[in-house]
């Protein structure tokens, strides 16, 4: 952990932080939201710690609407350009990239649920690890107008960054040192994402 004490010793400024930082959270989790394989939820954490440890004012409600903001955004853009795809008569990478990301097993649960709960489902499935997709898929399957799909997105990416900035805020308060903290943050998600799978081998095994 030598290195970690050492960038701990080089952090910059918190003015410097904060103008390289939010942009740079703002952009990472709207890349996340369109490109599904990067951990938008341990960029909010870590980000989260780092603004529990500064002394600006706000700065944790800086982190909150930035990452709800761009993942309101990608996600809106991702639906966008699935609708596009599914009017597409050869389909698009966009539609593509949704489908492989969805198992069939994932879809047919989220198809069944949207239809017995509609946006409910919307807003929990961004709570749930690898839950978003499915369920956007399946919105699209549904042929979900864009503002139906929008209303729902809303509240589902404010409690979803209200989730992740509190795993944060954990991480931050347990430790004196932010890095401690990110670290700990990062960790803390990385189970989290991966409990659900590990639960379903357990019970496909079982």
């Amino acid at each position: 952990m030598s290195w970690l004490a050492v960038a701990a010793s080089t952090v910059p400024p918190e003015s410097t932080q904060q103008a390289l930082g939010y942009p740079s959270l703002f952009l990472l989790v709207l890349i996340g939201a369109l490109v599904p394989v990067v951990p938008t939820g341990a960029l909010v954490s870590s980000a989260a710690v780092v603004a529990f440890h500064q002394t600006a004012p706000f700065a944790l409600g800086l982190v909150f609407v930035t990452a709800s903001l761009a993942a309101f955004l990608g996600d809106a853009t991702l639906y966008w350009l699935g609708r596009r795809g599914m009017r597409s008569r050869n389909g698009s990478r966009w539609l593509e990239a949704i489908r492989s990301r969805a198992p069939e097993e994932r879809l047919a649960q989220a198809q069944e649920r949207l239809a017995d709960h509609g946006v409910t489902v919307l807003v929990l499935s961004r709570l749930v690890p690898a839950g978003r997709i499915p369920v956007m898929l399946a919105c699209l399957m549904a042929k979900w107008p864009m503002r139906r799909f929008v209303r729902g997105n809303f509240p589902a990416c404010l409690a979803w960054a209200v989730t992740y900035q509190l795993i944060g805020i954990l991480g931050g308060s347990l430790f004196k040192e932010p890095w401690e903290g990110v670290v700990a943050a990062v960790v803390l998600t990385v189970v989290i994402s991966l409990a659900p799978g590990l639960w379903r081998r357990v019970r496909s095994a079982a």
